[in-house]
């Protein structure tokens, strides 16, 4: 049974348990919101038996992030990838998705599967069209296969763009920058040159039959986003919303769990509205946002602009956020540029459960400034993000070792620093026998 399927039945799994236990909540709300399909827990049966530690997706739980991998045609290899998936584990990605579209595709992924703790997504397409090589020459049989064999291999969610459609692709004409999604625009150019209607679409039925064999879950492609600023919420973008909200629905009828990709670009004042629009869509299934970038004049510097879009989408409903990293829109990330964009989106996420009240999404917030207000620097560092980035930051302007445990940084010095006056003026309150006034 998929996870689904086992909550509609009333059991609770071990992965709901795991989860309930990891999100401090009671395993029947694990359950009911999985029944509701506003929760999902991408765990493909294949991969558990490989040693994947369930996690859960949902607007009930703690905002989660993704960090794409995967290799190019002109750039890495496997083992950098391997090193990707440990540098984005290590800083706290919830999930990764293995993009690969260049070389040793199987390899790749099988490499990622078998090393990655966490959930493992991928854009089946991709190896659709290396296989056919010319877009054209792919064939829905083509894609089913790919399908298969990779939700044999222990894929735990897809990215599949089934609601690109031939009507819609009209509506791209308008934009600045047309189909910026790699998968929508594959599908596009397959329908004109073959005048039929995406294979996704049409053949969605099977595509359900593989996942729930699996226990893959749907992550529904936006293949038509907004790739800039002026083209968000427009005609195109929620004429595919509202197909997904029907595949969404078809989805459930085969017992397969369902989330859904969101838009790129987006000005701060659309967000909510686009994520309260997809809750509405689409029946409540979990929102899977790449970013959204705020502004588009900031190559080099995506993972901020799209960070700050990330956190009002987190705050609004969205679940689950794919990072942008600084490389975004200008090459193939290193494995520096994943830490980056997992940083940013981390801090993103922690604000977006900060401003929904999670609980004790604050505790660690409340912790580091108590550290911080006594002059801890170790338990600073431990409780930060990023520690190692904390640690070099505050030693690289204090180098000798007498100082580094001093009461006081390089910003401020011994006699500038307001927390060592704040608690040097309670001291002597403490010790007078006339307290001071407090007006």
């Amino acid at each position: 049974m998929t996870q689904l399927e086992a909550a509609r039945q009333g059991i609770v799994t071990k992965e709901m348990q795991l989860v309930a236990d990891k999100e401090g909540l009671s395993a029947e709300l694990i359950r009911s919101e999985i029944i509701a399909g506003r929760l999902i827990i991408p765990a493909n049966v294949n991969h558990l038996k490989q040693g994947l530690q369930a996690m859960g997706i949902g607007i009930a739980l703690k905002c989660k992030i993704n960090a794409n991998i995967g290799n190019s045609a002109t750039t890495s290899n496997v083992q950098e990838e391997k090193d990707k998936l440990h540098t984005a584990v290590h800083f706290g990605a919830d999930t990764v998705m293995d993009l690969s579209t260049g070389g040793q595709l199987d390899e790749t992924r099988e490499a990622i599967i078998a090393a990655s703790p966490v959930p493992v997504g991928t854009v089946p397409i991709y190896e659709g069209l290396a296989r056919a090589r010319r877009i054209e020459a792919i064939t829905p049989e083509l894609l089913l296969e790919v399908i298969e064999k990779q939700a044999r291999q222990g894929v735990d969610y897809m990215t599949i763009h089934a609601g690109v459609l031939q009507e819609y692709i009209p509506f791209t004409k308008k934009r600045i920058t047309g189909i910026v999604s790699r998968g929508g625009s594959i599908l596009a150019q397959w329908m004109v040159a073959r005048r039929e209607q995406n294979p996704l679409y049409t053949r969605f039925d099977e595509i359900c039959e593989i996942f729930r064999r699996y226990d893959v879950s749907f992550s529904l492609g936006d293949g038509l986003r907004p790739g800039c600023i002026a083209d968000a919420s427009d005609e195109a973008q929620f004429a595919e919303l509202r197909s997904l909200g029907e595949l969404t629905l078809r989805a459930w009828e085969h017992g397969v769990q369902v989330m859904v990709e969101g838009p790129g670009h987006v000005p701060m004042d659309q967000i909510p509205m686009n994520v309260e629009r997809q809750i509405h869509e689409c029946h409540g299934a979990p929102f899977y946002v790449l970013g959204p970038l705020v502004t588009d004049v900031a190559p080099g510097y995506d993972h901020i602009t799209s960070a700050i879009g990330a956190a009002i989408a987190g705050q609004a409903g969205a679940a689950l956020l794919c990072y942008v990293t600084p490389a975004e829109h200008l090459g193939l990330p290193n494995k520096e540029d994943v830490r980056q964009g997992v940083i940013a989106y981390k801090i993103a996420a922690h604000a977006a459960d900060l401003s929904r009240h999670r609980p004790g999404a604050r505790d660690q917030d409340d912790a580091l400034s108590h550290a911080r207000f006594t002059f801890d620097w170790e338990k600073q560092f431990a409780l930060a993000l990023d520690p190692e980035a904390a640690r070099t930051k505050h030693d690289e302007t204090l180098p000798e070792g007498a100082f580094k445990g001093a009461r006081f940084c390089s910003m401020c010095g011994p006699t500038f620093c307001a927390m060592k006056v704040t608690q040097d003026a309670r001291r002597i309150e403490e010790n007078t026998q006339h307290p001071i006034a407090v007006s």
